[in-house]
């Protein structure tokens, strides 16, 4: 008997008939839809993009539960801790993102430091003129400073350096890398370009305040694809209004989507896109079939891949 899995975002048309094929297919992309599903069926997975909570009361919910997958790699919507509990696999795609993210931070930094964005503006607005006090710079001679040297981070190292960018980093330990390892806060204080590439949990809180701004030099930039909350946005706003910093872009907010008139957002020296970067069709594709795969190995009885499976260690030791 085919098990069954419930969708509480649309995903990408290869995944989805993958799962077609393979299992019976409920959606409750609303809460009437979902109620509906988990009044009617027996629901052995569940999958989410970014927005669907597989949270404790979901769970609860669905007695047979045997995976939570995400469609991505972070894992913010789905309570880790209560489906280890519980011995539900997490099921996410890891390193899927790392080579679009990486590119979309660069295309962050090219924008803010070469003054893109507002050329182009002023051009729609037939300034052509605009030309003749354009100010802006470029990369190539610049001082990368990375925070995280994890796959995105050394992505992001790499393309800085085929820039001409010298790159100086900070990890949890130093690696084994053709680049320098500094103190958070020598990276801070001699980086023209930081970008931050670390997840956000307990142990990281915000690790960018007022004080690590203080560090930064007055003509810095300071891009995050990472994780909003890392960023004290009160903080990085007094900063560009005081010229402590000269501009700030981000693909990642503390609050998503953001509150009308937050006002980094409409900054004359912020850029911000809307948690895009991973939405490109070959990512967003390439996340979907390999969750959808794992996921379809588990409850087909077939191997999933044990690196897709974010609690592996920990089941692993119970069986």
């Amino acid at each position: 008997m085919k098990k069954s899995v419930l969708l509480l975002e649309t995903i990408d048309d290869d995944a989805l008939k993958i799962l077609q094929d393979h299992v019976n297919v409920f959606t409750g992309y609303d809460d009437a839809s979902l109620a509906a599903v988990l009044k009617n069926q027996e629901i052995h997975a569940v999958i989410t993009r970014g927005k669907g909570q597989i949270n404790k009361s979901l769970m609860e919910a669905i007695p047979a539960l045997q995976v939570a997958a995400r469609c991505g790699v972070g894992l913010d919507n789905v309570d880790v801790q209560e489906a280890t509990a519980r011995n539900i696999m997490v099921i996410n795609a890891p390193g899927s993102n790392a080579a679009t993210i990486a590119e979309h931070t660069l295309s962050l930094m090219l924008m803010l430091m070469r003054n893109m964005y507002e050329s182009v503006a002023q051009v729609k607005q037939d300034n052509w003129n605009w030309r003749n006090q354009y100010a802006g710079d470029e990369l190539n001679g610049k001082t990368l400073g990375v925070l995280g040297m994890g796959n995105i981070g050394k992505r992001v190292a790499k393309l800085g350096e085929a820039f001409g960018m010298k790159v100086l980093y900070w990890s949890r330990s130093k690696q084994d890398l053709p680049y320098t390892y500094l103190s958070m806060d020598e990276v801070l204080a001699q980086s023209d370009v930081l970008s931050l590439h670390l997840p956000f949990t307990k142990e990281t809180g915000t690790i960018i305040g007022a004080e690590q701004l203080a560090l930064m030099k007055p003509d810095s930039l300071l891009i995050n694809t990472a994780r909003g909350a890392l960023i004290d946005h009160e903080a990085l706003l007094n900063a560009l209004n005081k010229q402590r910093i000269s501009g700030f872009a981000a693909d990642v907010l503390p609050e998503e989507p953001p509150v009308p008139g937050f006002p980094i957002l409409h900054h004359s020296r912020a850029l911000v896109t809307p948690h895009s970067g991973s939405l490109t069709a070959s990512t967003y594709r390439q996340m979907c079939v390999l969750t959808v795969k794992n996921v379809v190995a588990v409850l087909t009885g077939e191997k999933a891949d044990a690196k897709s499976i974010f609690n592996f260690s920990v089941l692993n030791d119970r069986v």
